[in-house]
């Protein structure tokens, strides 16, 4: 995990500091240009394959790096943090619990447990712009491709840490953390203003990764998860833009 977020850090700055020192003054209306953009986008997201019996609705927060060139292609990288409360698989518990259906903290009383979803994806990205005519040559239909890393688990929460039973380490013993290989597809449209005021991009997203249990041993199935798993999350990401022009003077706005 740490060397990937390292990679794509890297592959940021790298960028960041290559377009910065190479793109000229542009006139967005009027023709097409060479600009890079950061963006922030949201997503809400169903699971599908073996993601499904885990998971249900989720959200996708985060942010992208894209380089757009003259010919409208687009080159980036992406960090979305995957969060939900929908947890299927929500019997991994069981053999912790009381007759009825709790679990007795170190203070005699029933502890407060919850579990979560959470998870990332990162990716590099490639795509093009197919311009409509309006309102400029730099807007349009958004189609991108991409390959990365998809992790999700089941996030374990303890109020006020009262259950000895689950310490940080035999929590992973049931956490279900999950990693592995990930396409990513997106078919949408991207705005980028006359006056560079309005800036966006919207549409459907298509995610599916190869991915397989890392923990050693399950602590609840009293075994070891081998299974190889195809999980998959669609739906709706939309995304605010701050695109990053030249003027004449080599005086930087967005």
């Amino acid at each position: 995990m740490k060397k990937t977020v390292l990679f794509i850090i890297s592959f940021l700055i790298f960028s960041v500091i290559s377009v910065v020192n190479s793109f000229a003054q542009v006139n967005v209306k009027d023709s097409m240009v060479t600009a890079p953009m950061f963006t922030f986008s949201y997503g809400v997201q169903l699971p599908a394959g073996d993601m499904k019996d885990r998971f249900g609705v989720s959200s996708s927060a985060g942010a992208d790096f894209m380089v757009k060139n003259k010919k409208n292609w687009i080159f980036g990288a992406d960090f979305h943090y995957v969060f939900g409360t929908d947890v299927k698989e929500n019997t991994i518990l069981d053999g912790m619990k009381t007759p009825q259906g709790e679990i007795i903290g170190q203070d005699g009383q029933f502890a407060d447990i919850a579990i979560f979803e959470r998870g990332y994806t990162t990716c590099l990205k490639v795509g093009k712009i197919f311009p409509l005519g309006k309102p400029n040559k730099n807007s349009g239909i958004l189609f991108t491709t991409g390959a990365g890393f998809m992790q999700h688990k089941i996030r374990i929460d303890v109020a006020n840490n009262t259950a000895p039973q689950l310490t940080k380490e035999t929590k992973k013993g049931y956490d279900r953390l999950t990693n592995g290989f990930m396409l990513d597809h997106f078919l949408g449209y991207m705005l980028l203003g006359n006056k560079r005021l309005l800036n966006f991009y919207g549409g459907f997203e298509f995610t599916h990764a190869f991915t397989q249990n890392r923990r050693d041993y399950n602590w609840d199935t009293m075994q070891r998860d081998t299974k190889k798993r195809y999980d998959v999350l669609y739906g709706i990401r939309l995304g605010f833009i701050i695109p990053f022009y030249k003027r004449a003077g080599k005086t930087y706005y967005y």
